[in-house]
């Protein structure tokens, strides 16, 4: 078969590289004049495919359409003047002189600059993928360098995708090359076990239904246990803590390809809007499709997935369709004919991954946009020959899903600044203004694990609306501020109650909010009542709002006199971690208006704060990471250069962290020894170690034990 194939190949003149089709029509016009797919040999590809593919070798094979690589040919290497025979698992570099070299052999001569070709001296216009050098200072690598050896498989064999049996209604051409419809009506109805009906408002509580969610846990902490009744205690904090209940079907996620059972949590509705302009060509592309090929072996049969792809205009590559087999293998033929080329609209790509959402008729309990760009808006916030440009990020996203606006759609977008040229700060615009994230994909190949770790989040959520709801109790106390960060809090006017909008929360995933008062003097010994906390949540399961039967009431003792009172640990590590927020905020202003040694300064002053707290002392875990972000943002700010590339795009990543306490990705925050972990969750866990260790179409062996995986570590119980 391999002498047949080769004979095949040297016919249709593929014996320098393989042939990647664009559509169903030329995968059949393709293998009527060849052999059987499952004869297909190792060649270079950008493409992905449903299929399963072999174990990778350890030679890197970079993507880019100079590159060719062969395992046929017979000639002599050049450089090392051995045979290039095939079959010894030595990819082949073949330039584009047409001389070729192993790969290994060429890469080591051009890693100092050397583009002229060894034989003829031609010189080279493109040479084979080398990392690029550090930006970082005290000549530190970058974090997490592109992972060549462990997935090499993905970037350099195409097993073709098999002719699905497609309907004859659903003609998988007409999707490429049709004109967009102008609704966005088209979605695919939903499976019927899972399909939304009208959500009630009417209140229940605690569900016990065995199709529904657990409980949301409450805690309560107050910063100490007692207060002297003759002394007044003035901005004194409580502590909120919620915790969403774990997913019943977590632990299958090593079956069907699945990371949650859909019976126990909410499906998707998933556009990804993703920048094809001209800067994306080759290594870029290559990795965004094979991120993408993750993304959609990873959606459930009832999840949807719809693909807009954008440069100087935007285009609906793929219309919003359920990820069943014939779904999936859609979607990857229309990821795989991306291409790039042009500028970078990212407005009018939002503009359209927006009317995907607004426009179906029906809808999955959770709606969602990922969006990718590795440059900056050239039309609308920086029109190309404008003299000046325009700051005005609100007008890169469509009113209709701003968070705060009229119209009551949660339409979160959770941006990826992808390399050292994208626009953080509008990209960090987006996502706050819409209550996405934003993560900084700082080495290229770690583009994979950052969309694993976002869908493992979004394909877990169990609850959705939550809302927490404070009042005082005795009459004499006022609430003075609530600490939420990027979520919307309010209170009344006489200060008694407040509340604040958490929206939706992924399994296990957890929030802290610091409430302060001022607690007068009282000639009373007794125990006194500061507040009630009370929650309700829309259960995604049933579509019903649950109140929960349990009102939490937060105590401390009124005695005379008070031995030494230990601050309450939890309070001070959230205290801890609101106080480094702050400072990164600052720092960052202080950066972009030039004043670099401010900066620093504001996040060393922070760091040594941190030092000294009650936190610090025991070695609390958050607070030893907190210290190490800070010292890593201090070293981003080391000077003008290495800002603009790399550490305003880490500040603002840390800073949407934070703010919403979700996890993103910025830095080595994926790797498992990473000290920058904030807020994953055992299902975002799950879904990178995923990304870390399959090949597309084999799932990972079955972990004995995943690791625990808080906003940080553990807390001890309340006392």
């Amino acid at each position: 078969m391999g002498s047949k194939w080769r004979k095949a190949k040297l016919a249709l003149g593929l014996n320098m590289c393989l042939y990647v089709p664009e559509s169903l029509e030329q995968q059949q016009q393709q293998q009527d004049s060849t052999t059987s797919p499952s004869s297909t040999q190792p060649g270079l590809s950008d493409a992905v495919s449903p299929s399963s593919l072999p174990q990778p070798s350890s030679t890197p094979s970079p993507s880019s359409s100079a590159f060719r690589l062969s395992k046929s040919s017979k000639r002599t290497c050049a450089i090392c003047l051995t045979n290039i025979k095939p079959g010894q698992g030595h990819a082949i570099f073949t330039a584009e002189c047409a001389h070729s070299f192993h790969f290994h052999c060429i890469t080591s001569n051009v890693k100092h600059g050397n583009q002229i070709c060894p034989v003829c001296r031609a010189k080279w216009k493109e040479v084979p993928f080398q990392s690029p050098a550090s930006d970082l200072p005290h000549g530190r690598s970058r974090i997490n360098p592109v992972g060549w050896s462990r997935d090499d498989a993905w970037m350099s064999i195409l097993r073709q995708i098999p002719p699905p049996q497609l309907d004859v209604s659903r003609q998988i051409n007409s999707i490429y090359h049709a004109p967009e419809p102008v609704v966005f009506n088209d979605d695919e109805a939903l499976d019927h076990q899972h399909e939304i009906t009208e959500s009630s408002n009417t209140p229940t509580t605690d569900a016990t239904e065995d199709n529904s969610i657990g409980k949301l846990e409450v805690k309560t902490y107050p910063e100490v246990s007692a207060v002297p009744n003759a002394v007044s205690h003035n901005n004194f904090n409580i502590l909120i803590h919620l915790k969403a209940p774990l997913s019943s079907g977590r632990h299958n996620s090593c079956s069907n390809q699945v990371p949650t059972s859909e019976n126990s949590r909410a499906t998707v509705d998933l556009v990804t809007v993703l920048d094809v302009s001209g800067s994306m060509a080759g290594t870029k592309l290559a990795l965004l499709k094979r991120a993408m090929g993750f993304v959609i072996q990873n959606l459930g049969p009832s999840d949807r997935l719809s693909v807009i792809a954008f440069s100087s205009t935007a285009r609906r590559l793929f219309p919003l369709r359920r990820m069943t087999e014939t779904g999936r293998q859609e979607a990857l033929q229309a990821v795989n004919s991306l291409t790039s080329n042009g500028g970078t609209n990212i407005a009018e790509g939002l503009k359209k991954g927006a009317k995907v959402l607004l426009d179906r008729q029906w809808k999955n309990p959770v709606g969602s946009i990922i969006l990718l760009s590795d440059g900056q808006d050239t039309y609308t916030v920086s029109s190309p020959g404008a003299a000046h440009s325009r700051t005005d990020y609100k007008s890169l996203l469509p009113i209709s899903i701003h968070r705060n606006g009229d119209t009551g759609t949660q339409i979160p977008v959770h941006a990826f600044g992808f390399g050292a040229d994208h626009d953080a700060a509008s990209m960090h615009s987006i996502s706050e203004i819409s209550g996405g994230t934003f993560s900084f994909i700082e080495a290229e190949g770690v583009i994979q694990d950052a969309f694993a770790q976002c869908i493992g989040g979004l394909l877990s959520v169990v609850v959705q609306e939550v809302k927490v709801k404070v009042e005082c109790v005795h009459p004499s106390l006022q609430i003075s501020s609530i600490k939420a960060g990027s979520y919307h809090s309010s209170l009344t006017p006489d200060g008694k109650t407040g509340s604040i909008d958490v929206g939706d929360l992924y399994a296990e995933e957890e929030r802290d909010f610091l409430v302060t008062m001022d607690i007068p003097a009282s000639g009373i010994r007794e125990d006194m009542t500061l507040l009630k906390v009370k929650c309700a949540f829309r259960d995604p399961i049933t579509k019903e709002m649950v109140i929960s039967d349990e009102i939490t009431d937060v105590k401390i003792q009124r005695p005379a006199i008070t031995g030494q009172l230990v601050v309450s640990m939890e309070v001070d590590r959230q205290r801890n971690r609101l106080r480094a927020a702050e400072a990164m905020a600052e720092a960052r202003v202080a950066a972009e208006h030039g004043d670099l040694a401010n900066a620093v300064s504001v996040l060393e002053s922070c760091r040594r704060a941190l030092s000294e707290t009650v936190s610090a002392r025991a070695r609390d875990r958050l607070c030893v990471a907190l210290c190490a972000e800070l010292k890593e943002m201090q070293e981003r700010m080391a000077n003008r250069r290495i800002y603009e590339s790399s550490g305003r795009a880490y500040v603002l990543s840390g800073l949407s962290s934070h703010s919403w306490q979700r996890a993103t990705a910025r830095g080595d925050s994926t790797d498992s020894t990473s000290l920058v972990q904030a807020y994953q969750t055992p299902s975002m866990v799950d879904m990178v170690t995923r990304s870390q260790t399959m090949i597309l179409g084999t799932p990972p062996p079955q972990r004995k034990q995943l690791r625990q995986a808080h906003s940080f570590p553990a807390r001890p119980q309340p006392r």
